[in-house]
């Protein structure tokens, strides 16, 4: 049974389609990327399967519920979801323990005790154990995206949505985050990621998703969606990708 089921979506803003009819299944355990130039869609479809934005037409279903259905429960949805975006959206004044507690505080009810410890340990897992006490700005840039990972992570999501949460970061830096979803994936967490980390993605994904103009144009295991790509648009743009030194 798919975990995430997404039929017939489509996205208008202002009267332009930014989503074109998307279906697409997740798996649990999964760990699917879509690729594509920027303004083809990637973030929008992220955006609504977290239904920060409303989808104009198609459904969305989670664990087999409707979740764009307008009777859902939007904050019991997001309970099940963690979602990560390239600019890392800490609260500034808080310490990293703090932001990474306060949803499992506020939203879960965890104990503060509880929710204490779960973070001291994803803390230690992902290499900053002494950081808790840190503020965001004391944070290389690195550093602050896997705090921002890891307060994705307290919630214990069913699902995480990972939004090109490496383009914010300085090249050498970038390694330390992908490390972590390396990580996850070895865990089994099931993953959405938009990237232009193509090398990354071809060894990472078990689907990779190729979306231009709003439309999924192609979708397929990694390996034969980078070595033989059936559509001539996924085949130029991934051409271009390996021209400009990205791959």
């Amino acid at each position: 049974m798919s975990l995430l089921t997404i039929e017939g979506v489509w996205k208008n803003f202002h009267g332009h389609s930014v989503l074109r009819g998307i279906d697409l299944e997740v798996h649990p355990h999964e760990v699917v990327s879509l690729i594509g130039a920027s303004g083809s869609g990637k973030s929008t479809l992220l955006r609504c399967v977290n239904l920060l934005e409303t989808v104009d037409d198609g459904a969305i279903f989670l664990d087999g519920a409707e979740i764009t259905d307008p009777r859902a429960n939007v904050d019991d949805v997001r309970k099940r979801l963690g979602i990560v975006f390239q600019s890392f959206n800490l609260f500034p004044h808080m310490t990293v323990l703090e932001n990474i507690t306060l949803a499992p505080r506020q939203v879960h009810r965890t104990a503060r005790a509880q929710a204490e410890e779960q973070a001291h340990d994803l803390l230690a897992r992902f290499g900053l154990a002494d950081k808790a006490g840190s503020y965001p700005d004391q944070l290389s840039g690195g550093q602050q995206q896997r705090v921002a990972i890891i307060r994705a992570l307290a919630t214990q999501p069913r699902l995480m949505l990972l939004d090109e949460v490496t383009s914010a970061l300085d090249p050498e830096l970038v390694m330390e985050v992908l490390g972590i979803i390396r990580e996850l994936k070895e865990s089994g967490m099931t993953m959405i990621l938009t990237t232009h980390e193509m090398s990354f993605c071809r060894d990472i994904s078990d689907m990779v998703c190729f979306l231009d103009g709003g439309v999924l144009l192609e979708k397929g295991p990694a390996e034969k969606m980078f070595s033989d790509p059936e559509h001539p648009r996924t085949r130029e743009f991934l051409r271009s990708v390996l021209q400009s030194g990205r791959f």
